[in-house]
């Protein structure tokens, strides 16, 4: 009962955050917050939306198979927010974006513009259903099995929820919503390393010590070229997932695009930016701690890192406050990450599919249609099995990212021309040759690509428009068919 009103009573806030923020609500709003969002809120809201709770479950328990090596890929995502707010934000604010990917069509052509966009709505839709399927399943396992309730009626019922308070003002509402969840997030972690700590009669300094010593707490892989593990390849796909996941994906930008200057938004970005070593830091630290706790107590380690967090949570060994606040972190990530995730969604669908940005009426039905595609999504995600949820997202993130890379690289870093009609080709062939190579590879040498799948698959994509550029530019094109100017 306490869990329930928690959850209710939390709900209950962000519907009132959603009222508040929607009593002048239009397309400006909902697509670009009509640029007066504080940077300091965004900056703050952010944090939450980037962790998602994927993150409150998945980052913990990477401690059981990888340690704490998870925080080079972190280094490597604050090299990645600089390149983003030095780089790619001052192209979107010069030419006052709506939505991102309208640059390809200046730069590159229809053809580019709408590939771009359909990979997106792809790799969006997966990447947030795979992430929000994670609370619709801890809220069925700790709450509605006792009622009887099926997931089938869990997940609507989520869903139709984050509808209801972004349906009318958007991106304006979820600067502020988002702030709340990254406040319940933090405190719920905060709560929970405190009462690990007081079941192992820990303090502060000797926790830190407990920590520093414990065998999980590897953080660099320096020795081992051929492990996944290894710095360098986490690093640079660190700095590469920032890069294609927030700075080439609408859902993460929009909200950096609602800061009223650019100076504004890269403060914003930097901000947020270096608190991903910290955050993550304090996630795999509980981590470490509950590996402890579990030896001291005799309890069987899970095999799959992300039961580890709900095993203590489902046992009630932490007591039933931890519970609560288990369940309220993850509904308070998961949220932040889904809403701005539909909210996206239906902007670029409204913009850059159908060129309809000041159609209110269309947006509303898009916007309850995706809506309805997310749970198809999330049902179907439900029977993909998977070590760690968040490996998942990032192996998705490189077959279908990659292609978005390799156009923005070829646009920002060259000026040559590209056949624009057979962009979508050289897109969709980039990530099946890279799973090709991927099994080839596997099966002759046993190497397995990790992260670096995403390079990889970019590089493919603009080498491939570059042989476009070469064939475009000596052949003899009819005036339907030219490549696009800058």
């Amino acid at each position: 009962m306490v869990m329930l009103l928690t959850i209710f009573g939390y709900i209950a806030l962000l519907m009132l955050i959603g009222y508040s923020t929607s009593k002048k609500s239009s397309n400006d709003a909902f697509y670009r917050g009509e640029r007066k969002s504080p940077w300091y809120l965004v900056a703050w809201g952010m944090i939450g939306a980037s962790i998602s709770g994927v993150t409150f479950v998945s980052v913990p328990g990477m401690v059981l198979h990888s340690q704490m090596t998870y925080l080079q890929t972190c280094i490597g995502f604050i090299f990645g927010y600089l390149l983003v707010a030095f780089v790619l934000l001052p192209v979107y604010y010069k030419m006052n974006l709506t939505t991102i990917y309208s640059y390809l069509s200046g730069r590159l052509g229809k053809c580019s513009y709408h590939t771009g966009a359909y990979f997106f709505l792809l790799s969006k839709m997966t990447g947030a259903a795979a992430r929000f399927y994670v609370v619709c399943i801890i809220l069925q396992r700790f709450v509605l099995d006792e009622w009887g309730v099926p997931f089938w009626i869990t997940v609507p019922l989520m869903v139709a929820l984050i509808w209801l308070y972004t349906r009318k003002a958007g991106i304006k509402t979820l600067v502020w919503t988002d702030s709340l969840q990254t406040l319940c997030m933090f405190l719920a972690l905060g709560l929970i390393i405190y009462e690990v700590m007081g079941q192992l009669h820990l303090g502060l300094a000797d926790t830190v010590k407990v920590i520093a010593n414990d065998e999980h707490s590897r953080i660099f892989v320096l020795d081992d070229w051929w492990s996944k593990q290894n710095f360098w390849k986490q690093f640079f796909s660190g700095i590469f997932i920032v890069i294609v996941m927030t700075g080439l994906d609408q859902d993460m930008m929009q909200k950096n695009l609602t800061c009223s200057s650019l100076r504004n938004a890269q403060k914003d970005m930097c901000t947020y930016g270096l608190a991903f070593v910290p955050a993550n830091l304090l996630f795999l630290s509980l981590g470490v701690l509950l590996v402890i706790l579990a030896k001291q107590k005799g309890m069987v380690l899970p095999t799959v890192g992300d039961e580890l967090l709900p095993m203590f949570a489902s046992t009630g060994t932490l007591g039933q406050s931890v519970l609560v606040l288990f369940s309220l972190g993850i509904i308070a990530a998961s949220f932040s990450s889904a809403d701005s995730a539909l909210t996206a969604l239906t902007t670029s669908y409204c913009v850059d599919i159908c060129g309809r940005e000041g159609d209110e009426t269309l947006r509303k039905r898009v916007h309850v249609g995706m809506a309805i595609v997310f749970i198809a999504f999330i049902l179907l995600f439900r029977w993909v099995g998977s070590s760690s949820v968040i490996d998942a997202i990032y192996i998705m993130c490189g077959y279908t990212y990659g292609p978005l890379l390799g156009l923005f690289a070829y646009g920002l870093l060259t000026k040559r021309h590209t056949y624009d009609k057979f962009v979508p080709y050289v897109c969709i062939a980039s990530p099946l040759i890279c799973f090709c190579l991927d099994y080839v590879v596997g099966e002759m040498w046993g190497y397995r690509f990790g992260y670096e799948l995403l390079m990889l698959n970019g590089l493919l994509t603009f080498l491939g428009l570059y042989a476009l550029s070469e064939i475009s530019e000596n052949s003899e094109l009819s005036e339907s068919s030219e490549p696009r100017n800058l």
